[in-house]
Parts: structure tokens; C-alpha cells; sequence
């Protein structure tokens, strides 16, 4: 059982590395010209933070997601890459 767990985790740890370095390739391949379309995505969550004031502590709450191409791309290889290893 514990075998189970540790491989969902390292599976989650493999999409998550998928999804940042694809969107950090996305960033940059916006910038040359005939790879702008790895950039094109979506941004959802909490544009505006959230703040609660509690007179001794000041929290404040933001969340925002920014989905592109080169992310969901990342996130297919990395399952892919898993599933070999």
C-alpha cells in the first residue's frame, strides 16, 4: 500500500515540474515569433487578494492559475516520461 501512495506522489510531483517548466518555456517562446502560440493560455482565480484583518495579524489570500499551451504540453510529457520510468 505504501508503494501505491509514494507513486501517486511522485507522479503529481512529475505533472506539477511538467506544468511549471512548460510555462516558463511559454514565457519565453512568446518572445520569437513563429513560437508565440506555445504562450496562448488563460489566467483564472483570484485577480484581486483577499485580506482579513484581525487587529493582531493581517492575512491576505490570492490564488491565480495561468494555463497555456507549453504547460499542457509539459504536463503530457511528464505523464508520458512517468509512465516509462
Amino acid at each position: 500500500m505504501a508503494t501505491r501512495e509514494k507513486n501517486m506522489w511522485i507522479l503529481v510531483l512529475f505533472i506539477l515540474c511538467g506544468i511549471v517548466i512548460g510555462g516558463l518555456l511559454g514565457e519565453f517562446a512568446s518572445k520569437v515569433d513563429f513560437l508565440w502560440w506555445l504562450s496562448y493560455g488563460e489566467s483564472f482565480g483570484l485577480s484581486d487578494p483577499i485580506s482579513l484583518d484581525l487587529n493582531v495579524i493581517k492575512l491576505t489570500f490570492g490564488l491565480v492559475f495561468k494555463i497555456n499551451i507549453s504547460s499542457i504540453i509539459g504536463m503530457i510529457l511528464a505523464i508520458f516520461i512517468y509512465r516509462k520510468v
